[in-house]
C-alpha cells in the first residue's frame, strides 16, 4: 500500500492566521499527546504511524507549501509539488505518476489518498485498511469511506448506498455533491452518508485515466503536460464516472475543521496570546499572534483572532462566511514557515512615484541558511539583532553578529548561514517587491 496525503488549500477559511502558504493544516493549535500543540498535518501524520498503516507516504502539495511540510514533519516523507494548482484530480494524478515512474510501483499496487486536514479518532485511520482489502479482492475499482452523518450539512458530498452488497461490501448507487439544506435532509433520511474524501484504487486504474489526457512514459512528461489534465476535483473526474465503487461505513468521530467555530470546539485553550479579559466574556475564542495586547470585554459567542494577515472579529456562526470577505483583502503572505526558520512582514509602504519599501523580521535556526541568491528589482539592508552567522556577498565571506548592518544591492549574489539562532531585520526597497524576484545559485558552505 502507498499513502498519498493531499495538502492544499488557499488559506482563507482560518484567516487571519492562515494564508496561501500557511493553510489551515499547518496551524499548530490542536492538543498533542505530549501536552503541547500540533497542527492538523502533524496530527494526521502521527495517527498514520500510530495505527500502523504500512506503506510509504507521499505528500502532494503546491511548491509554496513544501517548506512548511518539511519544517513540521521533517524529511521522512516524499513531497511531490504541483506545477500549478488545478484541483484534487490533477494533484492525485501527479502523485500516482510519481509512484508509477519514480518509485517503480506496479499497476497492481494499491494507493490510498487521505486529506491531511482530517480530524478524527485513530479508529478512522485503522478503518482505511478495510479499503485496501476491498481493492485487493477486486470487489470494486474504487473504494471510499462513508461517514455516518450527525446532521444534514450542505457543505459535504453524499454517498447513496445501493441495496445490494457484494460479499458483504456495500456498493455505491450514486453521489450528490453539496446539496442544498432541504435535499441534504432528504438524503440523510434515505440513509446517505458523507463522503470522507478518502480514495483507494490500484495504480493501474488511475494510470488508464491519466492516459486519456497525457500519453506519458515518465513522470517528467506528466509534470510537463500537467496543464492538459482537467482542473476539477477527483470526485468530478473519477468517483462520479466510475461504474464500480464500494465504500466502508465509518460510525466514529469525524469532523471537517473548515471554520473557526469548528476549530474552537477542539482547542484546549480558548484564549491564546497577549490577551486582557474583562467581565462578560463568554463562549468566545480569542487568539493573538501579535505582540500588541487584545482587550476584550462584554462579548459572547464570538471569535477574535489577530494575526499578521489582519484581524477577525465575528460571531462563531458567522465564521463560516469569512472566505467571501478574505478574497477582497487578500495580499501577499505576511508570515511564512521556511525550512530555515520563519519570517514575518512588519510593514509595507508604496509612495506616489511607485517606489516601495517592505520590512521583514527573519529568524534562522542554528545550522540553517538562506539560499545563495540574487534580486533584479530591489536593494536590501540587513540589520542583525541577535545571534551569529556567516554572510557571503559575491563570493566573499564575513562573520555577522548583533549590530552588524549590511547593504545588498540589486544584482549582488548573497546568502547567510546561522552559526547560532540568528535574527535580523530586512528592509527591501525598489519598484517590485515580490518573493518571485529571486534567482538561486549553488553555494558550498
Amino acid at each position: 500500500m502507498r499513502i498519498i496525503l493531499l495538502s492544499g488549500g488557499s488559506g482563507q477559511r482560518l484567516w487571519p492566521l492562515s494564508n496561501s502558504t500557511r493553510s489551515k493544516q499547518f496551524l499548530r493549535l490542536l492538543p498533542s499527546p505530549g501536552g503541547s500543540t500540533e497542527s492538523m498535518l502533524q496530527r494526521v501524520f502521527r495517527q498514520i504511524k500510530e495505527t500502523e498503516m504500512t506503506g510509504n507516504i507521499t505528500i502532494v502539495t503546491s511548491a509554496a507549501q513544501r517548506d512548511s511540510i518539511t519544517t513540521q514533519i521533517g524529511n521522512d516523507v516524499t513531497i511531490v509539488a504541483e506545477p500549478e494548482r488545478r484541483g484534487t484530480f490533477p494533484a492525485i494524478a501527479l502523485a500516482t505518476a510519481h509512484l508509477l515512474f519514480n518509485e517503480n510501483c506496479s499497476r497492481e499496487e494499491i494507493a490510498v489518498v487521505v486529506p491531511c486536514d482530517t480530524f478524527a479518532d485513530n479508529s478512522y485511520f485503522s478503518s482505511i485498511n478495510k479499503l485496501v482489502e476491498i481493492i485487493a479482492e477486486d470487489y470494486a475499482e474504487l473504494a471510499l469511506i462513508g461517514i455516518t452523518p450527525t446532521n444534514s450539512q450542505s457543505k459535504y458530498g453524499y454517498i447513496l448506498p445501493a441495496n445490494s452488497k457484494v460479499d458483504g461490501v456495500q456498493m455505491v448507487k450514486r453521489f450528490t455533491e453539496k446539496p442544498n439544506k432541504k435535499r441534504a435532509e432528504q438524503l440523510v433520511n434515505n440513509g446517505a452518508l458523507w463522503n470522507g474524501g478518502v480514495f483507494a484504487f490500484k495504480i493501474g486504474f488511475l494510470e488508464d485515466i491519466i492516459n486519456r489526457y497525457i500519453d506519458a512514459d515518465s513522470f517528467k512528461q506528466v509534470e510537463q503536460n500537467y496543464c492538459k489534465l482537467p482542473a476539477v476535483s477527483f470526485d468530478n473526474e473519477v468517483t462520479e464516472k466510475c461504474h464500480s465503487v464500494a465504500f466502508y461505513k465509518y460510525d466514529g468521530a469525524w469532523k471537517d475543521i473548515a471554520s473557526w467555530k469548528a476549530l474552537s470546539e477542539e482547542l484546549p485553550d480558548k484564549h491564546i496570546g497577549n490577551i486582557i479579559l474583562g467581565e462578560g466574556v463568554g463562549n468566545t475564542t480569542i487568539i493573538n499572534e501579535l505582540e500588541l495586547p487584545i482587550v476584550c470585554d462584554g462579548i459572547t459567542n464570538a471569535v477574535v483572532v489577530a494575526g499578521y494577515e489582519g484581524v477577525l472579529v465575528c460571531s462563531k456562526n458567522a465564521s463560516e462566511n469569512i472566505k467571501q470577505y478574505v478574497e477582497k483583502v487578500a495580499t501577499r503572505p505576511m508570515f511564512e514557515e521556511r525550512r530555515w526558520g520563519t519570517y514575518k512582514v512588519i510593514n509595507t509602504t508604496q509612495y506616489s512615484d511607485g517606489f516601495r519599501t517592505l520590512t521583514k523580521e527573519l529568524k534562522l535556526n542554528a545550522g540553517c541558511n538562506i539560499s545563495y541568491q540574487i534580486h533584479r528589482h530591489r536593494d536590501e539592508v540587513w540589520t542583525f539583532v541577535n545571534g551569529r552567522g556567516l554572510l557571503v556577498i559575491d563570493g566573499k565571506i564575513t562573520e555577522v553578529a548583533r549590530g552588524s548592518v549590511v547593504h545588498i544591492k540589486k544584482g549582488q549574489l548573497h546568502a547567510v548561514r546561522a552559526i547560532t539562532d540568528l535574527e535580523f531585520i530586512e528592509v527591501q526597497t525598489g519598484d517590485i517587491l515580490v518573493e518571485e524576484d529571486i534567482e538561486r545559485y549553488d553555494w558550498e558552505w
